[in-house]
């Protein structure tokens, strides 16, 4: 779990003056609200290292041998504390000791107010006993208790302290993305090559999760002496033994134009190895669409899934080319679930500009879309990246756009773009990608050896989707 940007809950005074021990009474009180949200859970799990699943697992909560014993009292509890050093006696207060019960579970959306009431002074030691108590919305008493500190001597009046702004940065939109393949079959997957630890385990823990169905195509003897090695039981799986990486390219490919195989995924060999057999005119996997690279990014930042492309096959892509990438990732999009996509064409500047051609192609793109060229989404180009992706920015230029801030798809111009912005994202902003290859019979899953086991689980189930919306219409044809 990391932090980055964005506000908790709860706000602050503009400026905070405390009560030393000279002006405090017996029977003064202080208070503070704050609503209870899943971010304030797991701060303080993440500081705290608590991570009692009776806290932070809805399912274990949930649970009703649980129910009345779990709760976040000592969240309730350290709202008392943040009472005493904010208000009463506030600045310059020593926490000396605490007594407190948890009556009642705290749970996520509750509002809790603390309250401390002076019941003691000790002017020996400037010793403050205060009464505390936390009422939760409904006026249920959740905490109760006592607490004693050591009270400031001299008044202290200054700026409240701004505090750092926090985002939990989550992996789990790709869980979502594995949910919605829970009741799909396996894929039949021809693995090329898996000839090293990293592709022959990614296929294993794809199979285990259920997503494929690996058929594994290379040299049985150095497969089978790899899974050996590296404690892997691969007995459930069909192995195809071919010589050396080139001819597993072909038998992969020529398994999935047999259909034997409803989906390719790259082992060991080196990408242009196996496209080159994909991408063959009388024995590959060819369509009357151009080959283009999909990266679902996964962004903690962005609220839903943000579609790359193309960052990995084409290189300087034409106009005509950008027709059919365009449309790959719309298709791609309504298959994870996006109704109508929106596709941000991306280039230096945002407004046509002679001189820059990827501006033209954008502006020629969505009049291409306007007349039925492209079908499916809503396109909007060219767009600058931060115009794009802002809606703030946007504004700030005078952009009136249906997709300027909120785009599905971000097409970018060229593969060196693209690539550096899919990279940034994940290096730099802790996105979660996922990848595969479009416009082929089958999907294709380029996997890398820098891929953690999210991704090529997240990889195997967008190709386990969309390789269940080819087999649909097929069955509904088959139905009539």
């Amino acid at each position: 779990m990391h932090v980055l940007g964005e506000a908790n809950n709860g706000t602050h005074a503009a400026a905070i003056e405390n009560v030393p021990f000279d002006e405090i009474r017996v029977g003064q009180t202080a208070s503070m609200a704050r609503q209870l949200t899943l971010m304030d859970v797991e701060l303080f799990a993440m500081v705290s290292g608590n991570i009692n699943p009776a806290h932070l697992d809805a399912k274990f909560a949930a649970d009703s041998r649980f129910h009345k014993v779990i709760g976040h009292g000592m969240w309730s509890g350290s709202l008392i504390s943040g009472v005493l050093g904010t208000h009463l006696p506030g600045a310059g207060t020593l926490y000396v000791g605490q007594d407190l019960q948890f009556r009642r579970p705290v749970a996520l959306g509750d509002v809790v107010t603390a309250t401390v009431t002076v019941t003691e002074k000790r002017a020996d030691r400037n010793l403050v006993v205060f009464d505390c108590v936390c009422v939760n919305q409904d006026g249920e008493v959740v905490t109760t208790g006592t607490a004693q500190v050591i009270a400031p001597t001299r008044k202290v009046r200054h700026a409240a302290h701004e505090l750092p702004q926090v985002q939990m940065i989550r992996h789990d939109k790709h869980d979502a993305l594995l949910h919605r393949c829970d009741a799909l079959p396996p894929v039949p997957t021809a693995v090329a090559h898996p000839c090293d630890e990293s592709s022959l385990k990614g296929a294993v823990e794809a199979a285990e999760a259920g997503l494929i169905d690996p058929i594994l195509v290379g040299p049985e003897a150095k497969i089978r002496a790899l899974a050996s090695a590296h404690g892997l039981d691969i007995t459930p799986y069909h192995i195809v033994d071919v010589e050396h990486s080139h001819a597993a390219a072909q038998a992969a490919v020529a398994l999935a134009r047999a259909g034997r195989a409803e989906a390719v995924m790259k082992g060991s060999l080196h990408t242009d190895e196996l496209m080159s057999e994909v991408v063959r005119k009388d024995t590959g996997l060819r369509t009357g669409r151009r080959l283009s690279h999909v990266f679902v990014m996964n962004v903690p930042t962005y609220p839903r899934a943000l579609l790359i492309t193309d960052a990995a096959i084409n290189i300087a892509p034409t106009l005509e080319d950008k027709v059919h990438i365009v449309q790959n990732a719309i298709d791609l999009a309504k298959v994870l679930g996006v109704e109508t996509p929106r596709v941000a064409i991306l280039s230096a500047v945002e407004t046509l500009n002679p001189k820059i051609a990827t501006t033209l192609e954008a502006a020629a793109l969505c009049k291409m879309a306007d007349r039925g060229q492209i079908t499916g989404g809503i396109l909007d180009g060219p767009l600058a990246f931060d115009n794009a992706i802002s809606v703030e920015a946007a504004r700030t230029k005078g952009i009136v756009s249906e997709v300027a801030g909120r785009p599905d798809i971000l097409l970018v111009p060229d593969l060196e773009a693209g690539n550096m912005l899919a990279k940034q994202l994940s290096f730099l902003a802790n996105a979660d990608a996922a990848g595969i290859v479009l416009g082929a019979r089958v999907p294709i899953i380029l996997t890398s050896r820098a891929d953690n086991v999210r991704t090529r689980l997240a990889s195997c189930a967008v190709a386990s989707l969309v390789a269940a919306s080819r087999r649909a219409p097929a069955l509904a044809l088959a139905a009539e």
